[in-house]
């Protein structure tokens, strides 16, 4: 049975209301930058080893730093540490736009600020996800997963378009620039929440290297914690590489411009949004629902690297484009609504680090695979580790008989 559509409104809680509003204006930059930085790498190199080392520098500190990063976010207060990550990406994006836009840029500088992006995404992203719980809980929370669901994906179909008009338009720098302004949004509602009504766990977590131990010991007990994760760090490291596999196919496959590659990025927006939307009112917390999301995502990837053309490429990104929103949400789902409030951080950064810190391995293999073999094996790759996934799923199914039911939250100590 689905988590109920007719749970709460996490909207009519003012401080969720502000993060909400924050996201909706800073999440595009996001997909603004990630396009154009892609773009810019190629314009420096033609490489799609260069692009992978790129996408690597940006989430290798996800994937070194995770685990205690995430008892950072459960012992210190979620909302000052979100002031100073959302400052410092803005920061850096503003100093990428200034340097494209003067000439100035060179290739070693686009990978020294992605590597201190990939710092500031390492304490940001585990801690604005596990935040959420802090705005609402209970029923609600399951819905605004689904919410923030929702506006990436519009964002994912908005932002890479825009990228390639404003690129084709007036430039690569002008991306940054919008980006860097995008995150005035957050820091205004962060600065505006009322502090005094967050959803703050009455026990504060442990810190240092013993919370770190205690996070991993707490997942590694939990089976049906430990499926998703593994599940996800095999399709984040080979299947959530797009920035690698869709730059290639269109620069090198397709040979499109840089308003083809937006459309293309765009057209798995679109698939993405339909999907996000479908899941904004509930969203399925269980280990089944992700096995036939990833069984879904590799016939879709499949589609795309036997595409003929960009237009059935489009199509096919569209549909991966749905299948990546249904499995990357409900992973979120099954792993937030399992963990005990005082182990949601360092639960979140576990999945954060097999979503985007498997990129750090996943980037430069995918990007070799596609600059030796060809842009079509890249994604197949991606197909192939959906399948890996689902075998996974499958032979715990086997081994533990009942073991995929669906996740039901636990109750929270506080409500919105």
């Amino acid at each position: 049975m689905h988590l109920r559509s007719s749970a709460p409104s996490p909207l009519r809680t003012r401080n969720y209301r502000l993060y909400f509003s924050g996201q909706v204006v800073s999440v595009p930059g996001t997909w603004l930058q990630t396009v154009a930085q892609a773009w810019l790498v190629l314009q420096l190199s033609s490489s799609g080893s260069a692009l992978g080392v790129t996408v690597a520098l940006q989430t290798v500190p996800v994937l070194l730093l995770g685990a205690w990063t995430g008892s950072v976010a459960d012992a210190v207060d979620k909302r000052r540490l979100l002031l100073a990550t959302q400052a410092a990406q803005g920061l850096l994006a503003l100093v990428l736009g200034t340097l494209t836009l003067t000439g100035a840029v060179e290739l070693w500088m686009v990978w020294v600020l992605a590597l201190g992006l990939g710092v500031a995404r390492a304490f940001d992203t585990p801690t604005r996800q596990a935040f959420v719980s802090e705005l609402v809980s209970g029923d609600a929370l399951s819905r605004a997963i689904g919410i923030n669901s929702t506006v990436v994906s519009a964002a994912r179909m908005v932002g890479p378009a825009a990228a390639g008009a404003i690129i084709a338009g007036v430039g690569v720098g002008t991306c940054f620039l919008i980006n860097a302004a995008s995150f005035l949004g957050p820091l205004g509602a962060l600065l505006a929440m009322d502090a005094a009504r967050l959803n703050r766990p009455e026990v504060p977590a442990a810190r240092g290297e013993h919370a770190v131990r205690a996070g991993l010991s707490y997942v590694r007990e939990r089976g049906e914690l430990v499926v998703p994760l593994l599940m996800m760090a095999i399709v984040g490291t080979l299947a959530f590489e797009f920035q690698v596999t869709i730059a290639l196919m269109a620069h090198s496959a397709f040979h499109l411009s840089a308003t083809g590659f937006g459309l293309l990025y765009a057209a798995m927006g679109v698939g993405a949004v339909v999907s996000g939307l479908a899941l904004a009112g509930r969203v399925p917390g269980r280990v089944r629902t992700l096995t036939i999301a990833a069984a879904a995502f590799a016939v879709a990837l499949a589609g795309v690297a036997a595409a003929p053309g960009p237009a059935a490429a489009a199509v096919f990104l569209a549909l991966a484009g749905a299948a990546s929103v249904v499995y990357s949400s409900s992973t979120n789902a099954t792993l937030q609504l399992r963990a005990e409030p005082t182990m949601r951080g360092r639960v979140v950064a576990l999945y954060v680090m097999a979503f985007m810190g498997s990129t750090a391995i996943g980037g430069p293999l995918v990007g070799v695979i596609g600059q030796v073999v060809g842009p079509r094996a890249s994604v197949a790759t991606g197909a192939a580790g959906c399948l890996a996934a689902v075998l996974l799923a499958l032979t715990y199914a086997y081994r533990r008989p009942g073991s995929l039911p669906q996740l039901r939250p636990r109750p929270s100590s506080r409500s919105a």
